[in-house]
């Protein structure tokens, strides 16, 4: 997401002064997780939906298996039709640390409709891309990432890179790769969709700076990434926002396009931590998307 660099620079002149006014602080760095409920109308659903999102884990560097632990218990607790995963699941390098007992944690995800995910920014660079960029043409961390994929399906969880699949007759679920370090096609992702008066769409996209390059017409675009700022200061809101729009994507219901008028879209805080051990005024969420038809409005 962000570096360590960008976050300390944030508290230079002052800001720091008002993360400990706040009366915050470090005290959000393992707070429970709220479960934060939105209610909105899908074009194409003939029946209503239930989304939980889990967002930004960030297994490994602050996060342990005992947060990932709470986490999954309190996703199960939704009772949602489908889980999506958007991505960021690891920061750690996967090349001397297998994680196991992570990967079973996540295997405790069920729904009806299936679990599903994408891969993030850090999952990248957990695949070792980071030190073998794709210019080098050094497709080493490839191996691994495909190796991370078949575990985490192997637990029940897929994830989908540029592609997609019916999930029932009114509803149809993509996923592209991370904006950043993959190749992100919406069109590939979508190739399969019924038109979108015949079912719903929901796309999973982990950065949401990607809805900049999407029509109204994908559907309902579901991101994860800024983790809502992390460090957030009263009235300035968040001083590091990792994205090229500043905070227009940062947290909530966006809309992308030049003039607001492009996709829609759901950017969750998520749930863990990068670049600093602690959130402030940005308490880690589990996102549950009530959807329901057009013709209940």
């Amino acid at each position: 997401m962000f570096s360590r660099h960008d976050v300390l620079s944030a508290f230079k002149g002052g800001l720091g002064l008002g993360l400990l006014g706040s009366g915050l602080g470090l005290a959000q760095a393992y707070a429970p997780a709220q479960v934060n409920v939105h209610r909105a109308h899908l074009p194409g659903l003939n029946t209503p939906l239930r989304v939980a999102l889990l967002s930004d884990l960030h297994y490994g560097r602050f996060i342990g298996l005992p947060q990932v632990r709470a986490w999954v218990s309190r996703a199960l607790t939704t009772r949602a039709d489908v889980i999506l995963v958007l991505g960021d699941l690891v920061e750690l390098d996967l090349r001397r640390s297998w994680p196991d007992d992570f990967l079973n944690e996540l295997a405790r995800l069920q729904a009806p409709l299936g679990v599903f995910g994408i891969w993030g920014n850090h999952d990248y660079g957990s695949f070792g891309v980071w030190t073998h960029p794709p210019e080098h043409n050094d497709k080493s961390w490839s191996a691994l990432r495909d190796e991370f994929h078949a575990a985490l399906a192997r637990r029940g969880l897929r994830v989908l890179r540029n592609e997609g699949l019916l999930l029932r007759p009114d509803l149809y679920l993509g996923g592209v790769d991370d904006l950043y370090w993959g190749h992100p096609d919406a069109e590939a992702a979508l190739r399969n969709a019924p038109e979108p008066v015949d079912a719903a769409r929901l796309l999973m996209s982990h950065n949401p700076d990607y809805l900049m390059h999407l029509p109204p017409t994908v559907g309902l675009v579901l991101s994860g990434h800024t983790h809502g700022g992390q460090v957030r200061l009263p009235i300035i809101g968040a001083p590091v926002a990792p994205s090229e729009y500043g905070q227009r994507f940062a947290q909530g219901w966006v809309r992308g396009g030049l003039s607001g008028d492009g996709a829609r879209g759901f950017v969750s805080r998520g749930l863990g931590l990068t670049g600093l051990p602690f959130r402030n005024l940005c308490t880690s969420e589990i996102v549950v998307l009530d959807l329901q038809p057009e013709a209940a409005r």
